[in-house]
């Protein structure tokens, strides 16, 4: 972000346009639409900008642009389409500390106008950072289309009664408990279809209900976040996680995923690195417990699935024993997306009929923990998770159970993210192959024949030639 995304009050205060034309009237609308007392500075006006004169929102001085013609305005806007005259409109605002925005001169502007839904009072804003001004019209297109045309007529109601809540609920969070149930509800439905007595009936009727004023439930949600792209999340997981009071999250939840949150909710990190457990297991339980208990939405993100190696099982098994409301989302496993995002089949027809996640946490040495023999049946694709430290080992056992030395393997790190990385060799030089490319978590491995589709873009040609000669 660029920017600082802020909305200015300039009601009663001065604005100055320099420019006449099309552009300079769409400014002057603006800032006259939010009470701005307007200024424009023009040797002669478009007729655009001449029917806000004519209505008295706007005062024109007829002449070329002068220094001083900034002096006293909250805003200027520099948009009379001569470069050399909007360069000197900047230079002298920026003399006397005055914000400027010149249309299409990012480089010359203090601030940018963003494309505008008006809803009002909801305003959005959509900027691109002066980038592609086109794009930002092209997304306030879309989100016209979905926003009610009454959305204003909702939020005016709501100030209306705000004092009024206030009053009859006292407490903070059962008054947002409240007002979230008003916007999502039968008082909203009535304002949108334009039934004001229905919308005030329904909402007398909520607030004088004997469980508004009581303090809320808290309620635990146990979220799959995916493997880290944010697209991959699934609807209810971000519906949850913006509503969320508290986010608990893991090392794995990607920072484009914590940013879905409310600015305001809580987040706190309980993420764990391999040798590097930032909170125990029971901290982390009792952490949800008791936010729960202070009446809070928790939302308990997760990398992947929280039932594929992410203890989400245990977790729920104390929130519920504890008597609170839990629910889990599933997310998209580390297999299934990185695979995906590495254009490699998990299984297939003629070289693999099954596949089974593996953990690689505690195979090592004399581990019996798996079934190994089971594991190097051919036709069979291994996916091995956290297995970056105990791959060698892994290796070895499998190799030593029947699996050929040969046998393609893919690896990918950070799948599905901007950093993502994929290699692939041969299983009997998996332990090499992540010690020279200096591979590290998260990664996801893939032993087995469905990995020999990644050998021809992820693999050196004498890879290729010996796993072939194998």
């Amino acid at each position: 972000m660029d920017q600082i995304p802020i909305w200015l009050t300039v009601n009663d205060r001065g604005v100055l346009v320099a420019g006449g034309g099309g552009v300079a009237a769409a400014k002057a609308r603006i800032a006259t639409n939010a009470g701005a007392m307007v200024t424009v500075v023009a040797p002669s006006l478009g007729p655009e900008i001449q029917a806000l004169v004519n209505a008295g929102v706007a005062r024109h001085v007829a002449r070329k642009f002068e220094a001083g013609d900034v002096d006293g305005q909250a805003l200027v806007f520099g948009a009379t389409g001569i470069e050399q005259v909007d360069a000197a409109v900047a230079a002298a605002a920026h003399t006397v500390n005055v914000p400027v925005n010149i249309p299409d001169h990012p480089d010359l502007s203090d601030f940018i106008m963003p494309a505008i839904v008006d809803r009002g009072p909801v305003v959005v804003g959509i900027s691109t950072g002066g980038a592609a001004p086109a794009l930002a019209r092209q997304i306030r297109g879309k989100i016209e289309s979905i926003l009610p045309a009454r959305l204003g007529d909702l939020a005016l109601l709501a100030k209306d009664f705000r004092q009024t809540v206030k009053a009859k609920i006292p407490r903070g969070l059962a008054r947002l408990r409240f007002w979230d149930g008003l916007f999502d509800g039968p008082v909203a439905d009535a304002v949108l279809a334009g039934d004001e007595r229905s919308a005030q009936r329904h909402f007398l009727r909520s607030l004088n209900a004997g469980d508004a004023q009581s303090d809320p439930a808290g309620s635990v949600h146990v979220v799959g976040a995916g493997p880290g792209d944010p697209e991959l999340l699934t609807l209810r997981a971000l519906r949850l996680i913006q509503t969320a009071d508290v986010v608990v999250y893991d090392r794995l939840v990607s920072p484009e995923i914590l940013d879905f949150a409310r600015r305001d909710a809580e987040r706190i990190n309980v993420g764990k690195a391999p040798g590097n457990h930032a909170m125990a297991q029971d901290q982390i339980n009792q952490v949800l417990v008791s936010q729960a208990k202070l009446g809070m939405r928790v939302v308990r993100l997760k990398g992947g699935d929280p039932f594929v190696f992410g203890r989400g099982g245990e977790e729920v098994d104390f929130i519920q024993s504890h008597g609170i409301d839990t629910s889990v989302v599933p997310g998209i496993t580390a297999a299934l997306a990185c695979a995906a995002a590495a254009g490699i089949p998990l299984t297939h027809r003629q070289s693999s009929s099954a596949v089974t996640f593996l953990t690689g946490h505690g195979a090592d040495g004399g581990d019996t923990d798996h079934d190994w023999a089971a594991l190097a049946k051919f036709g069979h694709t291994v996916a091995v998770y956290m297995g970056v430290a105990s791959a060698g080992q892994i290796a070895a056992n499998l190799i030593g159970h029947g699996m050929r030395p040969e046998l393609p393997v893919a690896i990918i790190e950070n799948g599905t993210r901007d950093r993502q990385r994929v290699f692939a060799g041969r299983l009997d030089a998996l332990a090499d192959l992540i010690l020279s490319h200096q591979i590290e978590s998260p990664a996801l491995i893939i032993i087995g024949e469905v990995a020999r589709s990644a050998l021809a873009t992820h693999a050196e040609p004498d890879v290729i030639r010996a796993v072939v000669a194998g």
